[in-house]
């Protein structure tokens, strides 16, 4: 099974302390942070509401790092630009929340940034078939999305290595990412199976030292 030598850590301030932003994002990029992930709901698409691009724009600020979005939100490609213009560097969609999945990823990536599509527990790594070549992440949801601190769902494993299976044999150069209740425990599973990007929110910023805690998510 195909690994990365050194898998990129994500941490989702959506388990952060808010009211310590700063000092929690200038934190974990000190301790190995490879990117920050900015989690964006709209309490239709998921049961939640978080964020905006004003979140993006201030956590931008904060870190030379990346920032990625992940937005959870019906019709995505009426909100790209203002979180292109806030500096996101990568927008990851839901193919369920669009009417149209390949004009939204086309859309992002006319914008200058990278696109993603995320795969629900219940969806199939064949809804993005049509769409790899306007792909540069595929995320795989190892939760129901819509709220932090959620457990694992080891199910979702044989689907992390059929989405790797297809990465490989499409040629493209996609990344695969996970999300959903990684830690320090879980990560070894999901990156034995072929994860290249470790998103985690409370299983970083609800276990501290974060240095200590990225070290053993990515050494996995």
């Amino acid at each position: 099974m195909r690994r990365r030598t050194s898998p990129l850590i994500a941490p989702s301030i959506l388990a952060a302390d808010l009211s310590r932003l700063r000092e929690e994002v200038e934190a974990v990029v000190r301790a190995g942070a490879d990117w920050i992930q900015v989690d964006v709901m709209d309490g239709w698409f998921v049961p939640n509401l978080s964020m905006g691009p004003l979140m993006v724009e201030t956590v931008k600020c904060c870190v030379s790092v990346p920032v990625g979005v992940h937005l959870m939100i019906l019709e995505p490609i009426r909100y790209v630009e203002q979180f292109h213009d806030a500096g996101a560097d990568l927008l990851i969609v839901h193919p369920e929340a669009t009417n149209n999945l390949h004009r939204t990823l086309q859309r992002i990536r006319e914008l200058g940034i990278r696109a993603g599509a995320a795969l629900n527990p219940a969806t199939g790594p064949e809804a993005l078939d049509y769409c790899l070549s306007e792909l540069d992440v595929i995320l795989v949801m190892t939760v129901n999305p819509g709220f932090s601190g959620q457990s694992f769902l080891a199910t979702m494993l044989p689907k992390i290595r059929a989405v790797r299976d297809r990465i490989d044999r499409s040629g493209y150069s996609i990344s695969l990412e996970v999300d959903g209740g990684v830690n320090a425990q879980t990560s070894a599973h999901v990156l034995a199976a072929g994860a290249d990007i470790l998103v985690s929110g409370s299983g970083i910023f609800k276990h501290p030292p974060y240095d200590e805690v990225i070290g053993r998510m990515r050494s996995g």
